[in-house]
């Protein structure tokens, strides 16, 4: 793919984002109701899939009118249960009614698919690894193949580790290198390891997305969905012990709920046949280091469920 061609599609990905409209990719019927321009606009990014030139990206659409909202229609019992029922069906504010989405409810790791049968002997873990990131390829399965990504970051560690991290997603640093935590936040997370009594090379990194998103801002539902098939894998294969989500973004798709970290933690969750828990990410305890303490907590569980012992200060 050209670099026109890229920069031009991702004029169309920010295009739709700023509307608001998540949920467009990889559809072939959209569940939105859209403006005609702006079905063409769609049905032109997608000609270029095909090998057709892509036109230039649609100019940015003024606000609406204002309008008067017609009188709220009468609900059948029904339907306001159903209303009652579905409080997780988030709808993004200040948007106008034809490009309102609503967020999808998040599904657990354990909910995508069934645990498989049988484990791989921990000899033939790399080699199934390996053959992941082969399935992955030069991935072009989502928006962040086009928001200027330099490298897919797949994982690092031990294929047979114990003790698995899973983050949000790369930063700059990652990008650069292709490794997971290699940043500043990557070398807190070290720390954090070798309080624990281990090496980095004895535990095993992944994100939930493999890709950086712009700005390192929080992967967006379409993107972190796309990506979680391949974590899961990634899962399987290991069969850690042991999963320390870091941060809100990891433990929301890990476990399919939206609930405070502060909820979360201090608690042993589950996940693909592992204990999960939950702490601060090491970027977050860079911005307010005076957590450090309640994240020392979280892994001092994380050890005794191991057995591991603390490295004795000297």
């Amino acid at each position: 793919m050209s670099l026109t061609t890229q920069q031009n599609l991702r004029a169309y990905v920010d295009y739709l984002r700023d509307l608001g409209i998540y949920d467009l990719y990889r559809r072939d019927e959209p569940q939105t109701l859209l403006p005609e321009a702006l079905r063409s606009a769609i049905a032109s990014t997608a000609t270029t899939a095909k090998g057709a030139p892509l036109p230039a990206p649609p100019q940015r659409m003024a606000a609406p009118p204002q309008r008067v909202a017609p009188p709220p229609s009468p609900r059948t019992p029904l339907q306001a249960a159903a209303k009652v029922q579905s409080p997780e069906a988030e709808t993004p504010r200040n948007l106008p009614p034809e490009f309102s989405v609503p967020m999808p409810k998040p599904v657990s790791f354990d909910d995508l698919a069934p645990l498989p049968l049988q484990i791989i002997p921990p000899a033939d873990r790399a080699a199934a690894l390996e053959a992941v990131r082969a399935e992955i390829g030069d991935c072009t399965r989502c928006p962040l193949a086009y928001a200027g990504r330099h490298n897919i970051v797949f994982a690092d560690g031990d294929p047979n580790a114990r003790l698995m991290f899973v983050g949000e997603g790369p930063g700059a640093d990652e990008d650069a290198s292709g490794l997971p935590f290699v940043g500043k936040a990557g070398q807190l997370l070290n720390n954090m390891i070798g309080a624990m009594g281990l090496k980095r090379e004895e535990v095993y990194i992944a994100n939930i997305v493999k890709c950086r998103p712009p700005g390192n801002r929080q992967p967006e539902p379409i993107e972190a969905n796309t990506c979680s098939q391949f974590l899961l894998k990634q899962i399987d294969i290991v069969r850690p012990q042991v999963i320390v989500a870091l941060g809100a973004t990891a433990a929301t798709y890990l476990l399919g709920v939206r609930q405070s970290l502060g909820s979360l933690r201090g608690h042993w969750h589950s996940s693909r046949g592992a204990k999960v828990a939950v702490t601060y990410h090491p970027a977050f305890l860079l911005r307010d280091p005076r957590q450090k303490g309640e994240a020392w907590k979280d892994l001092q569980m994380v050890m005794a469920e191991l057995g591991l012992k603390p490295v004795a200060k000297a």
